[in-house]
């Protein structure tokens, strides 16, 4: 038997390496719609609903909707850095995730609960957070200012299963025909390039 086709057999088949992922936390309005539109994003491999940037721990959907924990509804983003950045992410949340500019409340939703914010995770992302805001702001993006929060991230507590990938399992929920379609729509229409079915 020929020695070197016998060594080849011998060695270990090779697999590809396991991307590298990161993670991001945004905060803007009904999670519900935050979490389809960055499910479409290319390079995300995962999105939880969920509550951040308040003091209870593990809270319930009816304590934070009360508005006295301190907490929003967020979006936990995990994502593969070298398929989409976290500029990317920052664009696709301030274009198209939510409006930045309006103050504790979002589309028909009020309170802090539905506050716009990022909760960032390392000096990495508050800096590229702070950056993308003050580009924006210079440029006059918005016809009125940003009033996003940038906060360190101190926890963050998935929400309950049902609210859990909401618009893929209720298309026709009124909510989310009037409210979240159409930021998928618009998703689809302005940043086709990162844009993918689901």
């Amino acid at each position: 038997m020929n020695l070197a086709i016998l060594s080849m057999a011998l060695l270990p088949a090779t697999t590809s390496p396991k991307p590298v992922l990161d993670t991001a936390v945004f905060a803007g309005g009904c999670f519900w719609g935050v979490e389809a539109v960055f499910e479409h994003v290319k390079g995300v491999q995962d999105v939880v609903s969920g509550y951040a940037g308040g003091k209870a721990v593990n809270p319930s959907y009816e304590q934070v909707g009360s508005g006295e924990t301190g907490h929003a509804e967020s979006v936990q983003v995990v994502y593969d850095p070298s398929v989409v950045s976290y500029a990317t992410l920052l664009r696709v949340f301030f274009s198209v995730a939510h409006d930045p500019t309006e103050l504790n409340r979002q589309g028909p939703d009020e309170g802090t609960q539905y506050r716009s914010a990022i909760f960032y995770r390392s000096d990495a992302q508050r800096r590229e957070a702070d950056a993308y805001i003050r580009q924006l702001t210079a440029a006059k993006y918005f016809p009125a200012p940003i009033v996003t929060e940038v906060s360190a991230l101190k926890g963050f507590y998935p929400a309950e299963a049902y609210h859990q990938n909401f618009m893929k399992l209720h298309p026709d929920y009124p909510y989310i025909v009037y409210n979240d379609r159409p930021k998928i729509e618009k998703f689809k229409r302005t940043l086709p390039e990162l844009y993918v079915e689901k």
